[in-house]
C-alpha cells in the first residue's frame, strides 16, 4: 500500500511538472507569435526597429506603425483569442457537448445583432455602449437557446442545444442582414467589423473592454474545479457537494462576459471557442484548472497566427481575420460532427 501511494504521488508530480512545462512552452510560443504579428504585414519590420520603437520612440513612420497599429492590433488579437477559447471551453463543459461554443449556440450572433441595432438607431457610439449592447444581446440569445433546447420530451440534450443554437443563429443573422440592407450608413460603418476584425482599434479601446474580460477570466479560474465536476454529470457534481445551479449561472455569466466583450471589441469571430478547447484537452485532459490556462494561451496563439495570415495572404491588402478562422474552423467542425455521429 505504501509503495502504491508513493508511485501515485510520483506520477502526480510528473504530470504536474509536465503540465507546468507545457504552460511555459505555450507562453514562449505566444511571445514568438506576438513578435511575428508585430513584424509581418503590408510592410515588414525588423526586430531592432521594433525594440527601438518600444524603448526609444523617435516619431518615425516605422515607430508610429509599431506603436499605434501593430502592437495594439496584436494585443487585441491575443486578448480576444484567449477570451473566446476560455468561453468555448466553459460552454462545452456546461453543456457536456463537444460541438458547443459561443458562436455555435448563438451567443456571438445575438451580441452582434445588438451592436448592429445600436449603430442603426444611434449611429456611432462609444465602445462601452457597444460592450453593454453585446452583453444584453448575448444574454438574451443564451436564454432563448437554453429554453428552446429544453422544450419537449427529454429536456435539454446536446443535440437539441446545437439545433436550437443553429436555428437562432440563422434567425438573428437574417435580422442583422435586414437591418444592414435598410441602412447603408450602418453597413458602411461596421461591415468590416461584422466579418471579424482586430484592425483599426487602439490601446484605449482595448483598455475599456479589458476589465470585463479579466473579470470573466478570474471567475472562470475560480470555478474551474466545479466545472470539472459538472463535466461528469449533475448528479456526480451534486454528490460532491457542489451547488450546480449557482455554478451553472455564474459560468453562463462568464461566457457572456467573455464572448460579449470579444464581439464588442473585434466582431463575431468564429470557431476559436470550438477548436482550442479540444486541442487543450489533448494535452491536459478534462481538468479545468489546467484546461482554462491552456485554452487562453492557445486561443491567443491561434488568433495571432490567423491575423498574420489575413495580412499576408493577399498582401498589400488584407482579409478580415474572421474569414481566416472560418477557413480553419469549418473543416474542424465537420470532423467533430462526423466523429460524434459515428460514436
Amino acid at each position: 500500500m505504501t509503495l502504491f501511494l508513493h508511485q501515485a504521488k510520483t506520477t502526480f508530480r510528473r504530470s504536474h511538472a509536465l503540465r507546468l512545462s507545457g504552460l511555459v512552452i505555450g507562453l514562449c510560443l505566444l511571445l514568438i507569435c506576438l513578435v511575428l504579428s508585430i513584424t509581418l504585414g503590408a510592410a515588414d519590420l525588423s526586430l531592432p526597429t521594433i525594440w527601438q520603437a518600444l524603448v526609444a520612440f523617435d516619431g518615425s513612420t516605422d515607430h508610429l506603425i509599431i506603436t499605434t497599429v501593430r502592437l495594439p492590433r496584436s494585443l487585441i488579437a491575443m486578448t480576444v483569442g484567449g477570451a473566446l477559447a476560455v468561453a468555448g471551453a466553459i460552454t462545452q463543459g456546461l453543456t457536456r457537448n463537444p460541438l458547443a461554443a459561443p458562436d455555435i449556440i448563438g451567443i456571438n450572433t445575438g451580441a452582434a445583432l445588438a451592436v448592429v441595432a445600436v449603430t442603426f438607431w444611434w449611429g456611432s457610439a462609444s465602445t462601452n455602449t457597444y460592450v453593454w449592447a453585446a452583453f444584453l444581446g448575448g444574454t438574451i440569445a443564451a436564454v432563448v437557446v437554453y429554453w428552446l433546447g429544453s422544450v419537449g420530451r427529454g429536456g435539454l440534450t446536446p443535440l437539441k442545444l446545437i439545433l436550437a443554437g443553429a436555428a437562432l443563429s440563422y434567425l438573428l443573422s437574417s435580422i442583422t442582414t435586414g437591418i444592414l440592407i435598410l441602412s447603408q450608413r450602418t453597413l458602411d460603418e461596421i461591415r468590416f467589423w461584422l466579418a471579424g476584425s482586430v484592425a483599426g482599434r487602439d490601446i484605449d479601446t482595448l483598455l475599456m473592454v479589458l476589465p470585463y474580460i479579466l473579470l470573466g477570466l478570474a471567475i472562470a479560474l475560480g470555478l474551474s474545479r466545479q466545472i470539472t465536476a459538472l463535466t461528469l454529470g449533475e448528479e456526480v457534481a451534486k454528490g460532491l457537494g457542489i451547488r450546480t445551479v449557482w455554478v451553472e449561472a455564474l459560468a453562463t455569466v462568464v461566457v457572456i462576459l467573455l464572448a460579449g466583450s470579444s464581439v464588442a471589441l473585434a466582431g463575431p469571430i468564429g470557431f476559436i471557442g470550438l477548436i482550442i478547447p479540444h486541442v487543450s484537452r489533448f494535452f491536459v485532459g478534462v481538468d479545468y484548472r489546467w484546461l482554462l490556462p491552456y485554452a487562453a494561451i492557445g486561443g491567443a496563439i491561434l488568433l495571432l497566427l490567423a491575423d498574420v495570415g489575413a495580412r499576408i495572404v493577399v498582401r498589400p491588402q488584407e482579409l478580415p481575420v474572421g474569414i481566416m478562422t472560418a477557413l480553419i474552423g469549418a473543416p474542424f467542425f465537420i470532423y467533430l460532427a462526423r466523429r460524434k455521429v459515428k460514436g
